[in-house]
């Protein structure tokens, strides 16, 4: 595996890679979610690289860009483990140089939820992923369908562009007991974590409803509500059932393809989760 910490250094070593490519890009902080989407990615290419870089322009003011995990060492021996071929580490002015001024802008799916509650938030989601892809090349691009409205986004910022790069969407991976992989689990304590529980819970829930014949969406909406307001740490956020290519909040029944969105406050840590619910 090897190392590329500018992108000259990277588009040089990239030449060298057979194709087709695979892409998985990471903030860091690996965990099995991550390593699933590189094992995916190893299945379906030649060869696959990474990037690794904390992007700032993602995060809030009042966000945890400061305090999000770094250990580039560990993440880039997990790296090496899993077979990646060759890693891009920018630093913050290889990636935003003095004078930049550019921002890519994805409307309609970014202007509900957590683009509401995070202004800016998909902005700098949209124009990292296009720098990243204008400098990796990928054939295809590995993303976890846990953030399911970013995925939305960066589909969207790949049709609407005409980009060369087939967007792969992953399952969520999940503990045993069902809590979706997230970088920021670590922040919960021990009781956090338990009641956090309940937004998988809630979900399953409201799934299974919608299985057995439920189509109404309040009626979904609070059957997941139900379950994780029961929980006394829960601070929610929004529990959303939109649908699952514009993210309009679906009113009456449902009638197409949806998803069901919750984000949800444990103490500080504020975890997203989401399921599918498909029309026959």
């Amino acid at each position: 595996m090897k190392i590329a910490r500018t992108i000259e250094e990277f588009r040089a070593l990239r030449r060298e890679l057979p194709g087709p490519v695979g892409l998985f890009p990471t903030l860091g902080a690996l965990h099995e979610g991550h390593l699933a989407l590189i094992e995916r990615a190893r299945g379906e290419n030649a060869s696959v690289v990474t990037s690794l870089f904390v992007n700032p322009t993602q995060f809030g003011p009042n966000e945890d860009f400061s305090l999000y995990p770094r250990d580039e060492e560990r993440d880039c021996r997990l790296f090496r483990e899993a077979g990646v071929n060759l890693v891009f580490v920018p630093s913050l002015e290889e990636m935003y140089p003095a004078g930049f001024d550019v921002t890519v802008r994805v409307g309609g799916v970014t202007e509900r939820l957590e683009g509401e509650r995070r202004p800016g938030h998909f902005d700098g989601v949209a124009t990292i992923v296009a720098k990243i892809f204008t400098v990796t090349q990928p054939d295809r691009a590995y993303f976890g369908e846990k953030d399911g409205q970013q995925l939305l986004v960066i589909r969207k910022l790949v049709r609407d562009l005409n980009l060369p790069v087939e967007i792969v969407a992953c399952p969520t991976v999940r503990d045993p007991d069902g809590l979706a992989l997230s970088s920021r689990n670590a922040y919960l304590s021990p009781e956090e974590r338990e009641q956090a529980l309940s937004l998988s819970r809630g979900l399953r829930l409201a799934t299974k409803a919608f299985a057995d014949g439920e189509r109404g969406a309040d009626a979904l909406r609070r059957i997941a509500r139900r379950e994780i307001e029961a929980q006394s740490l829960s601070d929610i956020d929004y529990v959303a059932l939109a649908d699952a290519e514009t993210l309009a909040e679906v009113e009456g029944e449902v009638t197409r393809p949806a998803l069901l969105l919750v984000a949800v406050r444990f103490g500080k840590t504020r975890l997203i989760d989401n399921a599918r619910l498909t029309v026959d």
